[in-house]
């Protein structure tokens, strides 16, 4: 049989069996250890000096069945050059014991940062370093399931459920890298309860009242300026949040995100209307800063700063604007972007249309039909948002009661 994720989930452990092992067919030494209690633990078995060794390689909650194979075959390669991994593990683990959580975090974010987007990055560096300091002088092999959940209770308690839960999942990230590294046998957070009950998807629509009313309640300040982006483009966060001024093309009236700044990582550009346009415009440049909002990460030893940064104070510029905005209830920044899609939507805009303005690979442009439809509906694009722009304006120009003003139907046809 080969180890796949389907026929993993239809193995079971044989009756009257309290453990069993099944190996796969194409990588010999390669299986997976089922036992009573539930558990399934991928692992590698092969013969060196005339004896046998079998080693762990990881539980089959944390890794797939792919990346325990490949994992299989690279310590197979090794013992076919003579070296012994399971040996190799337990000297690392016997060195690891003389090093703090705080000291192997390091090494696993160096290698983070050459895989994960910079924001991405950015935020598992901060739950890392800073929500999971208490626990860096701790070792690793030593760190126990009761430990991280009294914790994550404490993060829960002074910076919310959702963080805790995001510093729970960077840190089983961590601890699924350090049994690959044989540093540890087991991930301690595994099993360790979740915060947020409200984790499935949200489907929170504003309605045009209540998008005047945050407009209205906007500061003028850089928070206010990139919601206000928000509402005119429908893009996410933290695209606007760290927009480049390199990224503005004021005389071709649009965003030229790169594949780096993208959730996809594919190019795509956002057409500007009148009031975006304007928005951006008023906008002061900042000498030696390309960034159009927020600090960005300060300069050091004489060199020029690095290209993260943005915005920072979202929490802070949300909670203020909460307190201008509560009759309309609780609401998200992301809320906003559905919001964008919906409304166009009701306006008669398409939905492939709508699909490349939020850039998302799905529906038209999913799968084969993404593959041969490379068109980026560019004037399509420009003549949404132009038409959802004064859509905007009409919501929220000073005359407006919020009685329901709206803008004609989108046009079926587009003008080339």
């Amino acid at each position: 049989m080969k180890l796949t994720q389907a026929s993993i989930e239809r193995l079971a452990l044989p009756a009257g069996k309290s453990e069993a092992i099944i190996f796969d067919d194409d990588v010999p030494g390669f299986g997976l250890r089922l036992r009573a209690g539930g558990s399934r633990t991928f692992i590698v078995q092969y013969a060196l000096g005339g004896r046998q060794r079998r080693m762990t390689i990881g539980t089959a909650k944390i890794l797939d069945a792919v990346k325990a194979r490949q994992t299989a075959r690279n310590l197979l390669a090794k013992v076919r050059l003579g070296y012994d991994p399971a040996a190799e593990r337990t000297e690392a683990r016997v060195h690891a014991s003389d090093e703090p959580l705080g000291a192997i975090i390091g090494r696993f974010l160096a290698r983070q940062e050459r895989r994960l987007r910079s924001r991405t990055y950015i935020d598992a560096r901060r739950y890392l370093e800073r929500y999971w300091k208490p626990l860096h002088e701790l070792h690793v092999a030593s760190i126990s399931r009761a430990t991280i959940a009294a914790r994550l209770g404490k993060i829960a308690s002074e910076h919310g459920p959702v963080s805790a839960d995001r510093a729970r999942a960077i840190l089983s990230s961590f601890f699924a890298w350090a049994i690959g590294e044989g540093l540890c046998d087991t991930n301690p957070v595994v099993g360790t309860n979740k915060h947020f009950n409200g984790a499935k998807s949200r489907d929170r629509v504003l309605t045009d009242r209540e998008l005047a009313v945050i407009w209205k309640a906007l500061p003028d300040s850089d928070y206010g300026a990139i919601v206000r982006l928000l509402i005119l483009t429908g893009q996410r966060r933290e695209e606007i949040g760290a927009l480049r001024w390199s990224e503005v093309d004021f005389e071709g009236r649009e965003i030229a995100l790169p594949p780096a700044r993208t959730k996809n990582n594919r190019p795509h550009d956002v057409p500007l209307s009148k009031p975006a346009l304007a928005i951006l415009q008023s906008r002061p440049a900042r000498a030696g800063r390309d960034l159009v909002f927020g600090d960005g990460p300060r300069a050091r030893n004489g060199e020029p700063p690095g290209p993260e940064g943005g915005f920072q104070g979202w929490s802070k510029c949300k909670a203020a604007l909460d307190k201008q905005t509560s009759l309309i209830g609780s609401w998200r920044l992301h809320d906003v972007r559905r919001t964008v899609a919906t409304r166009m939507a009701e306006l008669g805009v398409q939905p492939h249309v709508i699909e490349a303005v939020l850039n998302h690979v799905s529906g038209h442009k999913a799968g084969v039909a993404g593959v041969y439809n490379r068109s980026s509906y560019a004037t399509e694009k420009r003549q949404a948002l132009d038409f959802w722009g004064k859509h905007v304006e009409a919501l929220t120009a000073d005359d407006n009661r919020g009685d329901g003003q709206r803008i004609v139907r989108f046009p079926a046809r587009v003008e080339k």
